[in-house]
């Protein structure tokens, strides 16, 4: 058995936590379907992952930008990620192939979170 299973939660800070939530339904198209003091949490995708905002008086002391960065798959990158930056993300690292069938790119969303997109072929031979 494999100590790293799958993705679970992703977990994102901002400091307006409502701006936040709304900012991200209205990407995803869905409204949270968890909601607490301090938190609100999106399911989404073919798994239903997890995807959590957290208040940032509860993240623990960062200076901007950094870390792991979580890749999700999409169906249109360049669509994807043009959508990204309209709704007023700004480009961490551009589109980039790796390699046949798998492209990525980053943002930095409007509250310091990194977030990443990517084309992957291995997602979709295991998706079908």
């Amino acid at each position: 058995m494999s100590t790293l299973r799958g993705l679970a939660t992703i977990s994102l800070f901002a400091d307006d936590l409502d701006a936040a939530a709304r900012w991200y339904a209205d990407l995803l198209g869905v409204e949270p379907y968890f909601v607490r003091d301090g938190y609100r949490e999106f399911r989404i995708g073919d798994y239903q992952h997890e995807l959590g905002i957290i208040d940032r008086r509860f993240a623990p002391a960062a200076g901007g930008p950094a870390g792991v960065i979580a890749y999700w798959h999409v169906d249109d990158l360049p669509g994807t990620f043009a959508r990204l930056l309209a709704m007023g993300a700004t480009e961490y690292q551009g589109i980039r192939e790796w390699g046949p069938g798998f492209v990525t790119a980053s943002v930095v969303d409007p509250f310091g979170n990194i977030l990443g997109v990517m084309s992957n072929a291995h997602y979709l031979e295991v998706l079908s």
